[in-house]
Parts: structure tokens; sequence; C-alpha cells
């Protein structure tokens, strides 16, 4: 039995937040009452975890009750990933306000969160005419995330669950008179792909001003894409997750229409235990994504039982009867190991004989280390000798004919595998994997056109298989798809995590005239010239270096396109905080002074923050020019005789420092003196 598991199988990362956040909170708040807005996910074995945890799954209209019921006992509600009707999130904020014993947390799918975006903004300007657009959701107007896109649109809406029914809608009188008007298009964010392409081509060709917007989850994507190649390679498949999810069904209407033997798997005890192969057999498994990692090992232990068991029984069959002929390949159990050859006994009535040579092509290897008497070795039978009771045996060929078929499967999945760097061609590298060569072409090298591929012998390398050439049995590989595949989930993890206010450590990348970008890691953000300093700057090289790490926070996600806004200053770098902090009206203060005017001077107290020496506090005399006195760049004490904090303006004094002094001169003569006062 050959099996093959999705590789983009089970939770995807906004589910995954949604339950890691549940889990957190128990941990973190014991005592308080945890509710989930309906079910968190459609997979009953989650649902009934968090069950017995104390977590409940509730309506908004129940909240009101249970605040009142228990009113000092806290109380979290957790909006899942599908997201909230405005009217509900109107509640949540109103509740969070009035009772101080409650609070929520919104787990909304930054995908679904997009989508209430688009209809917001786009729908916006309709508000006070809402039969001039309509808002096209293609989806399940039964699924809570479709109803929550609904609220989001202020003019009227139309829902299509298939492509059959909006060819048959878009045809009609009254669909005619409606795409008159602005068409603003999204759909559910597990819709199928290829129906919800179909779908929009009809608006396509009969909307001049339709804004059609593809919101269906790129995780989503791949899983229907993966799931469809390898179900139409499939004898059986097993589609695992809750009856109830949305996403999982789709998966399951895809597996049967590719495979005719197709299994919804919602608990273990639903795997059909009659798969017992007679022959061998390609099992897939795919799983929606509401399903927890513990199900879907669970699933394969299962089916790895399953295939021992048909293997004992056709074992058990074979060994009645069991001959042995050249090419067959066979296993048996080591009984001896001499210097320079290995015996097997097969289980026939010849002995195995297994020379050092055809253990393995690695020159390095030491065989006589690399087993031991009663291990299990399988190998093939390249020369039977009834005569001498002998069979000579190869391994390194079971081991490259094994390896080849791992490596054919691996371009069916997209397994990466790795293997080292051996040699440098004109136009590529020879990497070997399991004891296989593949050709790795230079643009496949992930190295910069130019760059020595001398610079990868002896490295090891994660690989995709691009290309199978059965015939030959070549096959050629690449690094470059696997660092973009990396990439792409990095950046799915990264964009279902962002959020405003979010804070990430970045490495400076270019400077252009109106701002700075940053690297975050797998996503690039932008810091605009005004957010990188509290006084004017004319270009971000004023500011930072190339190659810099410096610490963000997040501003602004434009998801939709992809871009993000950073802030680098804080309040703390704020010159009049950094002021006010240091000096308080009546303080001293040594200033630089940096500008004259007629009716005064300006000093520097500290970086950014200047105050005003009006011409009548700069000498205990009048002048006639500040310049008189004072010249650009001198430093001078004065005193901080006001400070108006709205309009950031400080007013300094000389002259209040010279009659201080005077003051105190005076009043140390009087007490020298002995002079009474009065």
């Amino acid at each position: 039995m050959e099996l093959i598991v999705a590789k983009n199988a089970g939770f995807c990362p906004g589910v995954r937040r949604a339950v890691d956040t549940v889990y957190r909170l128990i941990d973190e708040n014991p005592g308080a009452r945890i509710v989930t807005l309906g079910e968190l996910i459609h997979n009953p074995i989650v649902t009934g975890e968090l069950a017995a945890r104390g977590v409940k799954s509730v309506s908004d209209g129940d909240l009101e009750a249970m605040l009142s019921r228990d009113s000092d006992i806290p109380l979290i509600a957790v909006v899942r990933a599908h997201g909230m009707t405005r009217e509900t999130e109107e509640l949540l904020e109103r509740l969070t306000k009035e009772n101080g014993c409650f609070s929520y947390v919104d787990c909304t799918c930054p995908f679904v969160k997009n989508i209430h975006r688009i209809a917001e903004e786009e729908s916006r300007p309709y508000a006070d005419r809402p039969h001039d657009a309509i808002g096209i959701i293609f989806g399940d107007p039964d699924h809570p995330e479709v109803k929550g896109i609904r609220s989001r649109f202020r003019c009227d809406t139309k829902i299509l669950a298939t492509a059959d029914e909006t060819e048959r809608w878009i045809s009609t009188d009254e669909a005619q008179k409606i795409l008159k008007k602005r068409v603003i298009y999204v759909s559910q964010t597990t819709q199928k792909l290829a129906e919800c392409k179909i779908s929009q081509k009809f608006f396509e060709k009969l909307c001049t001003n339709a804004r059609i917007y593809d919101t269906i989850c790129n995780v989503t994507e791949n899983r229907q894409t993966e799931t469809e190649t390898i179900a139409q390679r499939a004898d059986v498949m097993l589609v695992i997750g809750g009856r109830g999810s949305s996403n999982t069904q789709k998966l399951y209407d895809i597996c049967k229409r590719n495979c005719a033997q197709t299994y919804f798997i919602e608990s273990p005890s639903d795997v059909p235990r009659h798969l017992l192969p007679a022959h061998k057999c390609a099992v897939g498994i795919t799983a929606g994504a509401s399903t927890p990692d513990s199900l879907i090992q669970e699933v394969k232990r299962i089916m790895s039982e399953i295939e021992i068991t048909a293997e004992n029984f056709a074992q058990m069959l074979d060994e009645s009867f069991k001959t042995l002929n050249t090419g067959d390949v066979v296993k048996g159990v080591i009984t001896s190991i001499s210097s320079n050859e290995i015996h097997v006994d097969i289980g026939t009535k010849v002995t195995g004989i297994l020379s050092f040579n055809d253990v393995t092509d690695d020159p390095a290897a030491d065989v006589a280390n690399m087993f031991k008497v009663g291990d299990e070795i399988e190998a093939i039978a390249v020369r039977v000798s009834d005569l001498d009771g002998v069979a000579t045996l190869s391994k390194k060929k079971v081991d490259n004919a094994n390896n080849w078929n791992e490596i054919v499967n691996a371009q069916a999945t997209g397994e990466i595998l790795t293997g080292k760097i051996v040699e440098a061609l004109e136009k590529g590298v020879i990497i070997n994997i399991k004891g296989l060569r593949a050709f790795i072409p230079a643009s496949h090298s992930g190295l910069p056109r130019e760059a020595d591929l001398g610079e990868l012998v002896g490295t090891t390398q994660r690989v995709k298989i691009i290309d199978i050439n059965e015939q030959k049995r070549r096959a050629v590989a690449s690094i470059r798809e696997v660092i973009r595949a990396e990439r792409k989930e990095k950046e799915a993890e990264f964009w279902a995590s962002i959020e405003v206010g979010k804070e990430y450590d970045g490495v400076v990348k270019s400077f252009q005239p109106y701002g700075a970008f940053v690297d975050l890691g797998c996503v690039d953000g932008m810091v605009h010239t005004s957010e990188l300093s509290w006084k004017h700057i004319r270009h971000p090289g004023d500011v930072l270096t190339i190659g810099e790490t410096i610490h963000v926070h997040v501003l602004a996600v434009d998801y939709e396109n992809k871009r993000i806004s950073l802030g680098y200053k804080t309040e703390d770098m704020n010159p009049w905080k950094q002021f006010t902090d240091k000096y308080e009206v009546g303080d001293t203060a040594s200033v630089k002074i940096v500008s004259m005017m007629p009716f005064g001077a300006f000093a520097e107290i500290v970086p950014g923050v200047d105050g005003l020496i009006h011409i009548s506090q700069i000498a205990d005399k009048r002048i006639n020019n500040p310049a008189d006195v004072l010249e650009k760049g001198q430093i001078v004490d004065a005193k901080i005789v006001g400070i108006d904090d709205e309009k950031q303006k400080v007013s300094l004094s000389i002259r209040a420092l010279l009659e201080d002094a005077v003051a105190a001169e005076e009043a140390e003569i009087v007490e020298e003196a002995g002079i009474d006062e009065e």
C-alpha cells in the first residue's frame, strides 16, 4: 500500500491561531468563563476537548443573560475565524464599555477581515443610495462567514452558491437591471477555486463597471489543488474533517469527482477497515482546515496497521509454496558476517550471499559495522544456483530501485528531498539523492545569475523534483522551488498574523526619497520619511543606514495590495517629551544660540526644541539688537520662565538669572552685616 499524505492537510494558519488563542486563554485566566461565538471549528474532537475544559459555544444573544446571571465572574468571548456580523461587533463593543467583567478576543481570519474591509470601503459611497450598487457574494448563504460578509455591505447584496446558479440568475430580467449598477464581487474564502473562476467570467463578460476581487484564501487554493492532484493518482481517498466544515466538504467533492473510492473520515472509527488490499494500491489522505494534526496522525497509524495486516497475510500465503528466481526481491535475516560477505536466510532452500560490493556504492561506507547478525535486510536475487544451494544477492540494486521510486513519488506529491551537491557543470550542478544523481539547472540553483556554481559543491541542499525521465531514469531537481515554496508559506503565516500595532525587528533594505524599505523576514514594509524622525529630514539616510537592524511597529496593512506601513519614531524619541521629562519652569538650562531676530534670539535647549529669549530678557539693561550681546553658536545659561505644552513653545530669560544673582548677592550682604530688613 502506498500512502500519499497531502502536505497542506490540516489546520490553516487562521484556524490554528484561533485554537491556540482559546487554549492560551484557558491557561492564563483560571476561574473565568470562556465562550466561543458559535463552534470554534467544525470538528467534534476539538470542540469536545474544549467543552471538557469548560469552553462553551454560545450565540451573541446569550451574552447579556450570562453577564446578568454572574455579573462578578469574568466573561471572555472569542470570535472564531469565520468572523462576525457588523451587529455582533457593535454588541461586543457595547458590552465591553458597559461591563468591566466582559472582554472579547477577535480571532477573525485576516483573509476574512480583508473581505470585510473591501465590502465596507467599496459600498460606503452608496450608504445613502443602497439600490445604486450591489454586492455579489459567491458562497454558501447559510455559512457564518458569508453572513458576516453580507452585513458589511452598505448596499444591496446577492448571494450565489454555484457557477450554475450564477449562470441561471445572470440571464434573468432581474439580473439585467441590477447589473447596470455598480457591482462589487467577492467570494467566501473556502469556495472551490474552479467554480469561482467560472462564476467570475460571467460578470467579466456582462459588466463593464464590476469590481471583482479574488478573495479565496491561498491556503485553501493550494489545499484544493494538491488534493485534486493526489485524487487523480490514488485508488482510495480519505478526506479527514468535520462534516459541518465547508472547506472539508469541498475537498470531499473534489476527491469524489476524481476517485470513485472516496471516504469521509470524521473520527478514527470511520476508517474503512475493509481496505485490506489484495494487491498494491495507492491511498491518498487529505484534511480540511479544521482538522487537528492528532487526528491525521491517528488515521495514518490505522492505515499502517491495515498495511501490516495485509503484508502478513500475503507473506504467510507465499511462504507455503515459496520459490526463488533471478530478479526476485526478497527479505531475509542476516545469519553471519565475514570479512567480505554477508550470509542471509531468505526462507528458501538456498542461502543468500551478499558481497560487500553489492551493499552500497559509497566507497567510504564501513559495511562490516552497518549490519549485525539478526538484522532484516532486503535484496534482489541476481543469480540463483539450486545446485550450489546459493543465491547471489544485491542490496544496492534494490535500494536504487526503491530510491528511484521515492524520487518519482516526490515529483507527484511535491515532497522535498535532501541531497549533497557533488559536481558543478557548465549549465548546472549534480546532486546525490539517496545514491542517485539528479541534475539541477543553473536557473534553479537558487544562486544569482553570475554566481559561481562551484560554491554549492559539498553543501547539503533541499530540493523539489520538477521533471522525470522514466525511460532513462533521469531526474531534474530545483533548489529555487523549495526556496519559493518556503517563502510563500512564511508569507502566508506572516499575513495571517500581522496586525496594526504589532512590533518587529527588521533590516533596512533600501532607500527611496519618500522613505525606507525594511525587510521583516519574508515581507518588506515601508517607513515613510515622516515616521522616521520627529524633526524634518531630507532623506532616510539622514537617520538610517542600509543593513541596520531597527525596531518598527505596524501603522497600517493593505492586505489586497500586500503593502505594510511602518513606524520607526516613538513617543520616547519625541524631543518635546525629552525636554519636558528633563526640565520644568524655573529650571536653568545651558542653551545654544541658533538664530537672531529683531525681537530676540532662539536658543536650542535639547535637540529639536528651541526656546525664545525675548530682547527684553537678554540683558538687565535696554539693548537695541540681540547681536549687541549674543552671537550665533554661543552657549549661555538661561532660566526657563514659561512652557506652553499645547503650542510646544518655551520662553527663556538670561535677565532673570542676572536679577537672581543680584538678589542673592544683596541677601548675602545683608546677612553678613546683620541688618534687620524690617
